[in-house]
């Protein structure tokens, strides 16, 4: 495009839409890169109701770099609590093009406080996934808000970062 030139000689590259190269995805893989960096979860999926309402409750131990994906059939604002969940948790919340828009640390083992999808202020609130991991998982990885997942459960037409 003329315009993705001109920024480019301009050095707005910022301005330009992002662009990864594609991802060997699976189902159970969870792999996130921004920052100059890629990260590997492991993960279970909940992508029905039954699941979803499940989630990681009354686990005892969840190992380092894993967790749960939950996948909607479609964005939607969404709300999670620590409801019979005995493991303190990360809540990793993602929008429908794969990028990661909220991380809410260390969420309280058995806590029935919402923990809410996106941030105060955030203009597009709705949510296509969510990645549960251990407590203190989304700081060791460096998983951050701007990072974007490739997975097979994202769009592929919409999706920052496509799978191969």
């Amino acid at each position: 495009m003329k315009w993705q030139a001109v920024a480019v000689v301009l050095g707005l590259t910022n301005l330009l839409p992002y662009t990864a190269q594609a991802a060997t995805c699976s189902m159970d893989k969870a792999l996130f890169s921004g920052g100059g960096r890629s990260v590997e979860v492991a993960v279970e999926i909940a992508d029905d109701a039954a699941e979803r309402a499940r989630g990681l409750m009354f686990r005892r131990d969840l190992p380092q770099g894993s967790g749960m994906l939950f996948i909607y059939e479609h964005p939607q604002q969404v709300a999670f609590w620590m409801r019979n969940t005995l493991i303190p948790l990360d809540m990793i919340f993602i929008d429908a093009r794969g990028e990661v828009r909220h991380v809410h640390p260390m969420a309280k083992p058995l806590d029935e406080s919402s923990v809410p999808g996106a941030a105060i202020g955030d203009p597009a609130p709705e949510r296509l996934m969510v990645l549960e991991v251990p407590g203190g998982d989304a700081a060791r990885l460096g998983i951050s808000p701007g990072m974007v997942l490739s997975h097979p459960g994202i769009p592929q037409q919409q999706a920052r970062a496509r799978c191969s």
